[in-house]
């Protein structure tokens, strides 16, 4: 543990984070969190609620002199991505964040930080602290699990919120104003078999890939980084042909929103064939360690005895299984035609499950197009239809279009240039932020979203720039103030 963050400048912000990282807050563990920022309202003595989907809202008068400015929305979400490295041990449903300075950056010890969204949270708490800053009214709105499924999003109901402007505090690069985001659909594909025994004379292995840099499957989807869950099929498919390996279970990934980072294996070879296992697994991970080696050095494919196993698919099951999801697309499908460099459609083949008679393949699909979104979607349920799976599509939110002419990017731009010195980038980010469900209940509400430097999210790598704070502050601060 490090206490020196909540020191850091500016410390009205940091004080907040440090606090957030004392309380375990993985998405669908809210409770304890949503019951912090409540008695923080109620202590301020400001109007503090909370709806049916657990999203919190604080609002906060004018200072004075400002009471005609524009009411302004606040906005980050309370829960975060847990995800761990295999040796940390960390329960994130009990165990605070251990935060540590390392340079000019502020990392965890082997689990994600919850900078996403913790230091958005922490900047607004922040705002409804001070006596000192100049705002029109304020409207903190603290929305509920984000990183799954974006419930507490779809659940602001349309005539909770005041404000016509919306500052989503949720962006990940200092600097860029982004003013459009992904849309995103999950596909949740499921079948059942009937597991068989196995037969005598068969020998078993457990076959683990880890050690992936893993990361957001939005904004990193574009850095080539390895899927576990692709890597490993790769390797059964290889030894299913030459070994003719038996599948008895997989397991790899986690959260619909991680690149998957780990993934493991139990099958079973005749005992004859353990030699060859060994080679084709050497020969084969090798080339794949070479083939990847400029982005993930840190990759390790390990072979081991395993005696635990009962049973396998059948045999057929197996064949078809490995064959889809080889072939279940994963990864950057179309770059945007009108941004360059914004990836327009995605998908992440992010959690497969296969045991004891169930599969279970969840993949999030994303696109700025609503009709490409939808289309990746069909893509996956023909592709798992082949084998008699069925697929639900479900979850689907829309993309949050550019307005070059919004009167809020005006300020922002005109802002950033004055305190800075500087021209802010406009952007879009290939990621689901909230902004797209809250617009469709506000039609016309002016939206931009930012936020400090955050480097590696939804990874144990996940980091944060402590000068980029500083900036993300003085700009809100300032913006807020010429709101008039």
């Amino acid at each position: 543990m490090n206490n020196a963050i909540a020191n850091l400048a500016p410390q009205p912000v940091w004080k907040h984070f440090y606090q957030l990282t004392r309380i375990p807050r993985p998405s669908h563990h809210e409770a304890a969190v949503q019951a912090y920022v409540m008695q923080f309202g109620e202590g301020l003595g400001l109007p503090t609620f909370q709806d049916e989907a657990g999203n919190i809202l604080i609002r906060k008068p004018a200072s004075p002199g400002m009471e005609s400015a524009p009411g302004v929305v606040l906005q980050g979400h309370l829960d975060m991505v847990p995800q761990a490295n295999g040796d940390s041990g960390h329960d994130f449903t009990r165990d605070p964040i251990q935060a540590r300075i390392e340079q000019e950056w502020v990392k965890a010890s082997g689990t994600t930080l919850g900078a996403d969204n913790g230091i958005g949270v922490a900047a607004a708490l922040a705002v409804l602290e001070s006596r000192q800053l100049k705002h029109g009214p304020i409207e903190a709105l603290f929305t509920s699990n984000e990183e799954d499924g974006m419930t507490g999003a779809f659940g602001v109901q349309p005539a909770w919120l005041q404000g016509k402007m919306l500052l989503n505090l949720d962006s990940e690069d200092e600097g860029v104003l982004c003013i459009g985001c992904a849309g995103g659909a999950n596909a949740s594909t499921s079948l059942s078999y009937t597991p068989e025994p196995i037969e005598a004379g068969w020998v078993g292995y457990r076959l683990s890939i880890s050690g992936l840099k893993g990361g957001h499957s939005g904004v990193d989807i574009h850095r080539g980084r390895a899927n576990a869950n692709k890597l490993l099929c790769r390797l059964l498919s290889v030894v299913e042909a030459a070994c003719d390996a038996r599948l008895s279970s997989l397991s790899g990934g986690n959260m619909r929103n991680a690149i998957p980072r780990e993934a493991t294996g139990i099958l079973l070879v005749p005992a004859s064939k353990s030699a060859e296992l060994k080679r084709q697994i050497e020969s084969h991970g090798n080339a794949i360690t070479s083939e990847l080696a400029a982005i993930e050095a840190d990759l390790s494919i390990q072979l081991e005895p395993d005696t635990k196993a009962e049973n396998w698919l059948p045999k057929p099951l197996q064949q078809g299984l490995l064959d889809a999801l080889r072939a279940c697309p994963s990864g950057v499908v179309r770059m945007s035609d009108t941004m360059p460099g914004l990836v327009e459609s995605s998908t992440n083949l992010a959690i497969v499950k296969v045991a004891d008679g169930q599969i279970e393949i969840k993949s999030l699909v994303r696109s700025s197009v609503d009709s490409a979104r939808d289309e990746l979607c069909a893509v996956h349920r023909s592709l798992f239809r082949l084998i008699g799976a069925e697929t639900l599509i479900d979850g689907q939110y829309p993309g949050w279009k550019p307005d070059l002419d919004s009167p809020l990017l005006q300020v922002m731009r005109q802002t950033y240039r004055e305190i800075f010195d500087n021209q802010a980038e406009i952007g879009a980010i290939h990621a689901g932020l909230e902004c797209g469900i809250i617009g469709g209940q506000y039609p016309g509400m002016d939206m931009i979203s930012f936020g400090p430097t955050i480097r590696y999210p939804h990874s144990p790598d996940e980091c944060m720039h402590i000068p980029s704070v500083q900036r993300f502050w003085d700009l809100l601060v300032a913006t807020l103030a010429r709101l008039e």
